[in-house]
């Protein structure tokens, strides 16, 4: 039998902060988002109740479509674009133009009782959003000089999830993923010493976290590849330097040659 226990050392779990915003444009541009202060997302979840005779039988929850309140003290230059803000000429904008798609990354921290803020993080991907802006204003300077604060009403198109209902949020947790594929997902992101950070595709993220025991293989698009064995069954190193895979999925181009794609477990 079992018994429950509360509070047990290193289960006492909280989760903070926000850091390692990123901004995506469609053009491929991915900038840092330096004065990211909070990403508030609103519930606008609904509870049906159905009613015979006087008495509940049904209830049903239909689920919400994504909107949140972005805030930040600034934003990159690159944001002006995507926010209605256009540069026609150097130093001249024109303002209250048509707002432009983009995506949106950042990450939060989790924190429990005996690691602090370090014992994990949660990656967040937002895609296909709108910012809609808040009203804002500035004030004149008094004895201290108080940063103005910007907001953004966000909402997003959701793009397919095979087998789920379409998302515009989807997470990744860092103490449950497995270690080389968060490895491979950040490299995306942030960028690497042979690749520029661009933001995946839903099918990409899927992909990853979704073939462990397979051998993934991701084309970097710079004319080199990246094998990942999360289960050790596919690659053996047989030197520093040199090593030999098993059972891959490959077509044969030439005697020489040949192409090697994920297999599946």
């Amino acid at each position: 039998m079992t018994v429950l226990v509360w509070d047990q050392i290193g289960e006492r779990i909280y989760q903070t902060g926000l850091d390692r915003g990123v901004l995506y444009l469609d053009d491929g541009t991915a900038v840092p988002w330096n004065g990211l202060t909070s990403v508030e997302e609103e519930s606008n979840s609904e509870i049906k109740e159905f009613y015979l005779n006087g008495v509940k039988f049904l209830q049903n929850a239909i689920p919400s479509d994504f909107s949140a309140k972005l805030k930040a003290f600034t934003y990159p230059e690159e944001f002006e674009a995507v926010n209605g803000v256009v540069e026609v000429e150097p130093g001249m904008f024109y303002h209250d133009q048509p707002l432009k798609s983009f995506n949106l990354s950042y990450r939060t921290k989790i924190g429990n009782d005996i690691d602090g803020i370090e014992h994990g993080y949660k990656i967040h991907l937002l895609y296909n959003l709108l910012a809609n802006p808040d009203n804002y204003s500035f004030e004149t300077i008094g004895k201290d000089a108080q940063p103005s604060e910007f907001s953004w009403a966000l909402t997003g198109t959701p793009p397919a999830a095979t087998g789920y209902r379409p998302t515009v949020h989807i997470s990744i947790d860092s103490r449950k993923a497995d270690p080389a594929t968060l490895q491979l997902l950040e490299g995306i992101l942030y960028g690497s010493d042979t690749s520029d950070p661009r933001f995946p595709t839903l099918d990409e993220v899927s992909g990853f976290f979704g073939s462990l025991g397979s051998l993934v293989i991701v084309d970097n698009g710079d004319g080199t590849w990246t094998a990942i064995d999360s289960s050790n069954d596919y690659i053996t190193m047989l030197d520093d330097t040199t090593f030999q895979i098993d059972n891959a999925d490959a077509e044969y181009i030439d005697a020489t040659t040949y192409q090697i794609t994920t297999t599946n477990p």
